[in-house]
């Protein structure tokens, strides 16, 4: 149990700015962390971990069931990519390694014509995987784990910053057309 730990860790609640930096997180798991709970924490990512598609069980039904969940989910959306440009050759895995609801928000994810509505989309699954992977277990290491793939995303969201890549899109595009010959800033020739 991790009562120290996660007892003085702020409250994480999706769409709200990061109150900590992931990096400040890792260090006080490597203060209080075990030794092999620490080298777990390696795997809360996002997409596929290095060796994903090798991956053996650990003893952390809260980390098998996120890599399941996020290699499903990877693969779902390269599928659907590859299919699109009809390309194939992406590998599934058998069904007992793979996870429907993530394909199904995958799927979701994909038929979205906004990539950012779709980006958030797939966090909010995200989000919602985790609480489910997380139970009921609130000083353990799944908590630990748990905390660590929120913060992530909020980070991930915060990262998002649509006003300030509109603007930078309109700028852009507005130097691409007083620089194109023959074409005013509006785009009429």
């Amino acid at each position: 149990m991790y009562y120290f730990l996660i007892a003085q860790l702020p409250a994480l609640s999706y769409g709200q700015a990061p109150p900590i930096s992931s990096l400040a997180f890792i260090t006080l798991c490597r203060e209080h962390l075990s030794k092999e709970h620490f080298s777990l924490l390696g795997y809360c990512v996002f997409g596929m971990p290095e060796g994903a598609g090798d991956f053996k069980a650990t003893k952390s039904a809260f980390i098998d069931g996120w890599c399941k969940r996020e290699r499903s989910l990877t693969l779902a959306l390269a599928r659907l990519r590859a299919d699109r440009l009809k390309s194939g050759g992406v590998q599934i895995f058998p069904a007992e390694h793979w996870d429907m609801e993530a394909e199904n928000q995958a799927k979701n994810a994909a038929s979205m014509d906004n990539p950012l509505e779709a980006e958030l989309f797939l966090d909010k699954g995200r989000w919602d995987a985790v609480e489910t992977l997380q139970k009921t277990t609130y000083f353990g290491v799944n908590a630990v784990y748990a905390y660590m793939l929120k913060l992530l995303l909020i980070e991930r969201r915060a990262a998002f910053k649509t006003e300030e890549g509109f603007a930078e899109y309109k700028a852009l595009y507005a130097s691409i057309m007083e620089n194109a010959p023959g074409v005013g800033a509006r785009g009429d020739s």
